[in-house]
């Protein structure tokens, strides 16, 4: 059984910056991509970020990118997406999500992902 645990979300103001974790195990986690989501109130999960097994391909949403940087820590199990310049926008509930593929390739679309953390609630106030 694969278990993952974020943490590191919180309330912060617009401009500021959170570096969430996401700490995998009962999975060779070096093996597979893993991903974050997120979803605000009324309205569906989306894709924030994505980072291959190897760590040497990075994906991120329109949205985000030039903001938001993932990267992982194989020995450690973990993943971290750095989030900086936030905005009100970025408000909602982060998911840390592990692919389905061992070994495979990354993918944007949360059905290439069978393994989802409980969430971690990020507020940006205005």
């Amino acid at each position: 059984q694969v278990q993952l645990v974020e943490s590191g979300g919180g309330l912060v103001q617009a401009g500021g910056s959170l570096r969430l974790s996401c700490q995998a195990s009962g999975r060779t986690f070096s093996s597979y991509a893993m991903g974050w989501f997120r979803q605000a109130p009324g309205k569906e999960r989306e894709f924030v970020a994505a980072i291959s097994w190897s760590g040497g391909s990075t994906y991120y949403a329109d949205s985000v990118k030039g903001r938001f940087t993932i990267s992982r820590d194989n020995a450690k199990n973990t993943v971290y997406p750095q989030m900086n310049s936030l905005k009100p926008e970025d408000t909602a509930v982060y998911y840390c999500a592990c692919a389905a593929r061992y070994r495979g390739v990354v993918v944007t679309t949360s059905g290439g992902y069978n393994y989802w953390g409980q969430g971690t609630q990020v507020t940006v106030s205005s």
